[in-house]
């Protein structure tokens, strides 16, 4: 790897840092724990697009680690690597199928398996299955914070591309 792009990803990882520290700081959007735009995806998405799933896997873990050391909480940090992992699996599936286009539906994708994810560590950690109830609302909720980082991600997208030469 050049210097060049460890330094780039070293900079989308501080960027997406920053944005889950940001996030985490304010008011939930809705009354139902649990539900939160997941911002910080925006730049799993590009990095994604524009650099691959192996960087964008490097960006994700590192961001994961780093903001579970900065939040001081070790169990969510079983739930936002198994739904991070998950996620970023079935984007890099779905971004492959559409061939780098319709980045919104791909972003749709992977809140939907991110909110899978964490449901699943919570049925393992919390060794019941009462809490698959919840999915239905977490299913809504990662169809309208997908769609809505995805098209953050779709309209940001061109400013880092090769012809820009931004990153």
């Amino acid at each position: 790897m050049s210097i060049k792009k460890m330094v780039t990803l070293a900079l989308f990882t501080t960027i997406a840092l920053t944005i889950f520290v940001i996030e985490s700081a304010l008011p939930p959007i809705a009354p139902i724990p649990g539900i939160k735009l997941g911002l910080a995806n925006i730049v799993t998405l590009v990095v994604l697009v524009h650099y691959g799933s192996k960087d964008a896997f490097f960006v994700l873990m590192l961001r994961i680690i780093l903001a579970s050391i900065f939040a001081g909480q070790i169990i969510s940090f079983a739930y936002s690597l198994c739904g991070g992992c998950l996620c970023l699996l079935s984007m890099c599936i779905c971004n492959k199928l559409l061939h780098n286009k319709y980045i919104y539906v791909t972003s749709i994708i992977g809140a939907i398996f991110h909110n899978i994810g964490q449901i699943i560590i919570a049925c393992v950690l919390l060794q019941s299955l009462s809490i698959i109830v919840y999915l239905p609302i977490l299913l809504i909720s990662s169809i309208i914070t997908g769609l809505f980082t995805g098209l953050c991600s779709h309209f940001l997208s061109p400013f880092f591309s090769s012809k820009k030469g931004l990153l």
